[in-house]
């Protein structure tokens, strides 16, 4: 969808996901903890995925420099490692936050969790996942908010009204 409009799609959960999934990865048991227990993982691996993703796709096609980055920066430490390692390399043009009750979020990731295999679709590491967010991502989005970088979206309705 977001291809439309000229940008790249990239999921710093899924590049998780994906990583620790890759044979040899040194760093797939780390993320598999982080993720069971609704945890951030360290910015330097979600940073380096990021990077690598980026100059990949740059690589391939130097006119699709445009990226919409899903789920990142998740808190303060995010935040500094961006700035500290893509300062001058990327700018943030702004923060597309959905916003959405924590029920209707809860469902819709039990009703995924059916069939996505993830081993964090469950109440719990839901429920630690929401604690995480209110605490540690919530203010960066709100520091966004204060630069005027913030487009709100009413995520309660459905996915086509959204």
């Amino acid at each position: 969808m977001f291809q439309k409009y000229g940008y790249t799609h990239l999921s710093a959960g899924d590049l998780l996901r994906d990583e620790r999934k890759r044979p040899g990865s040194q760093y797939g048991e780390l993320i598999e903890n982080y993720i069971k227990e609704g945890e951030i993982v360290p910015v330097e691996i979600t940073i380096s995925l990021l990077k690598r993703a980026m100059d990949q796709t740059m690589a391939a096609n130097s006119q699709k420099n445009k990226f919409l980055i899903d789920g990142f920066p998740r808190n303060e430490d995010n935040l500094q490692g961006w700035n500290k390692t893509m300062d001058g390399k990327a700018d943030v043009s702004f923060v597309l936050f959905f916003d959405c009750d924590n029920e209707i979020c809860i469902g819709r990731c039990l009703e995924r969790g059916k069939s996505s295999g993830r081993s964090d679709d469950n109440r719990e590491s839901l429920e630690k996942r929401i604690h995480t967010y209110l605490q540690s991502t919530k203010p960066i989005i709100d520091l966004y908010e204060r630069m005027g970088k913030v487009r709100k979206v009413d995520a309660s309705k459905s996915v086509d009204e959204v």
